[in-house]
C-alpha cells in the first residue's frame, strides 16, 4: 500500500468511474484498473462492486475510503510540519452554514493573501458532525457552536479536542409578517419551525426555547440553506432560527419580525496536539494579526 494507490482509489471512489477517474489522475484507465486491482489484493478485500460497466464502493470499500483520506491527510501534514511550512500545505476546514457565509470571506481572504501557497479545503456540516469529523481526524479544524452537553472545556478536552471563542452571535427567531403583534415566543401561532438537520446547535437551542418536545403541534421542516428558510418564513409557513450577522446579508423583507433569542458563541475547535504552521498561521490571522 503506498500513497498513491491511495490516491488512485480516493479518485475512483469520489467519480465512481475508472474512466473519469482516470482523466481525473491523468492515467490511462488500465493503468488505473491495475493499481485498483493491487491495492485490492494488498488489503486483502474487494474495494469496489463491479456490475458491468458500472461501479460502487463496497462494505470494505466504504470503511476504507476513510482510512484512505485520514492516511493521505496524514501525510501531507507531516511533510507540512517537517519543512517549518515552507511547502504551503493543506488545511482542511469545517464550518457552520452561518460561520461560512457571515466570517469566514473575510478572514480567509486575508489569510489568502499571507499565505497563497497553502491549499484550503472548506467543507459545511451542523455542529454535531463538525466535532466529530475533528475528533476523528477527517478535518483540521472547525468553527462550530457546542451543544449544550458539550459546552465547556473540559467537555472538549474528554474528547481530546481544545476549543478557543472567535465570535459571539446574536440569535434570532425569524417571524413571518401575520405574528406581527407576538411580543414574546409564547405568542407565536406558527406551528413550524424550519431549521438543518440534527445536529445543528442552533436548531437544538430553537427547540428548547420553543418547548416543540413538550407539545404535539410542533413539527420541523428540515433544510440545508439559510436563504430556503427565509422564503419560507415570508411565506408564511415557519418560523426559523438565525445569527444576526447572516440575517444582516439576506434580502429578507422589511415586514419579517425578529424576537432576540440570546448570544452564543462561535468556537474554533482543533485536536489536542495539532499544531501543523497553516492552523497556526489561521489563529494568527484570526485573534493576533487581524487587519
Amino acid at each position: 500500500m503506498d500513497t498513491e494507490s491511495l490516491k488512485i482509489f480516493c479518485a475512483v471512489a469520489a467519480e465512481l468511474s475508472i474512466t473519469q477517474a482516470a482523466t481525473r489522475l491523468g492515467r490511462a484507465p488500465s493503468n488505473v484498473t491495475t493499481r485498483i486491482q493491487q491495492l485490492e489484493a494488498d488489503v486483502g478485500a474487494d474495494l469496489l462492486v463491479r456490475t458491468g460497466k458500472r461501479i460502487a464502493l463496497s462494505a470494505a470499500g466504504e470503511r476504507f475510503l476513510d482510512y484512505a483520506q485520514r492516511l493521505m491527510a496524514l501525510e501531507e501534514e507531516a511533510r507540512h510540519v517537517v519543512t517549518g511550512g515552507r511547502d504551503g500545505g493543506t488545511l482542511r476546514i469545517g464550518s457552520m452554514e452561518s460561520t461560512a457565509a457571515s466570517r469566514l470571506p473575510v478572514v480567509l481572504a486575508g489569510y489568502h493573501l499571507r499565505y497563497p501557497d497553502t491549499r484550503i479545503d472548506l467543507a459545511t456540516s451542523p455542529s454535531r458532525q463538525l466535532i466529530e469529523q475533528v475528533r476523528t481526524g477527517k478535518l483540521d479544524c472547525a468553527f462550530a457552536a457546542l451543544p449544550p452537553s458539550l459546552d465547556s472545556a473540559d467537555a472538549m478536552r474528554d474528547l481530546g479536542l481544545q476549543i478557543r471563542p472567535a465570535w459571539t452571535e446574536e440569535l434570532l427567531l425569524l417571524l413571518p409578517a401575520s405574528e406581527a403583534d407576538a411580543a414574546d415566543v409564547g405568542a407565536i401561532r406558527t406551528r413550524t419551525l424550519a431549521a438543518f438537520p440534527q445536529g445543528c446547535t442552533y436548531r437544538n437551542l430553537a427547540e428548547a426555547w420553543l418547548g416543540t418536545a413538550a407539545s404535539t403541534d410542533w413539527r420541523v421542516h428540515e433544510m440545508d440553506s439559510y436563504h430556503a428558510m427565509i422564503a419560507c418564513v415570508a411565506a408564511g409557513a415557519c418560523v426559523t432560527i438565525l445569527p444576526r450577522s447572516v440575517l444582516q446579508l439576506t434580502a429578507a423583507p422589511a415586514a419579517l419580525r425578529t424576537l432576540s433569542l440570546g448570544r452564543a458563541d462561535t468556537c474554533l475547535i482543533w485536536r489536542t496536539g495539532f499544531d501543523v504552521p497553516a492552523f497556526s498561521n489561521l489563529v494568527a490571522q484570526i485573534w493576533e494579526d487581524p487587519a
